[in-house]
C-alpha cells in the first residue's frame, strides 16, 4: 500500500465515523427543560413547585420586573442562582448544567416572553 493510499483511507475512514454536529436547543426549548417546573409554561410564576416554595418564583411575563432586570443580572441569575443577585435562593444555579449560548438563549426567550406578547 502507497503512502498516498494510506492517507486516503485514513481520510476516508475519518469522514464516514464523524458524529453528525446536534443543534443547540433554543431558548423556548431551554425554558421547557429548566424553568417550568417553577416559572410556569406561560412564564407567570405559577408552575407546579410554585405552590411549595416559600418564595414565589417571578412572573417572566411582567414587563416592569422584566424591564428592571438587564442582560447581565438575567445572565448572572440564570448561572450562578438567585442569591447571586440578592433575590431567593431557591433559584438554582445553572452554570454547571448550560453553556454561555444556552443561558443567551434563555434570555432572549425571556424577552420574548415579557415583551413579545
Amino acid at each position: 500500500m502507497t503512502a498516498k493510499h494510506l492517507i486516503s483511507t485514513c481520510a476516508l475512514t475519518l469522514l464516514c465515523s464523524a458524529t453528525p454536529a446536534i443543534a443547540a436547543p433554543d431558548g423556548a426549548t431551554l425554558y421547557q427543560i429548566y424553568c417550568v417546573q417553577c416559572h410556569g409554561t406561560k412564564g407567570d410564576g405559577k408552575g407546579i413547585n410554585a405552590g411549595h416554595l416559600n418564595v414565589q418564583p417571578r412572573s417572566h411575563i411582567d414587563k416592569t420586573e422584566m424591564a428592571a432586570r438587564t442582560d447581565a443580572d438575567l445572565f448572572k441569575v440564570i448561572s450562578e442562582g438567585g442569591s447571586s443577585i440578592n433575590k431567593s435562593i431557591l433559584m438554582p444555579a445553572w452554570g454547571h448544567n448550560l453553556h454561555e449560548d444556552d443561558i443567551y438563549a434563555l434570555i432572549a426567550h425571556l424577552r420574548k416572553l415579557c415583551c413579545e406578547q
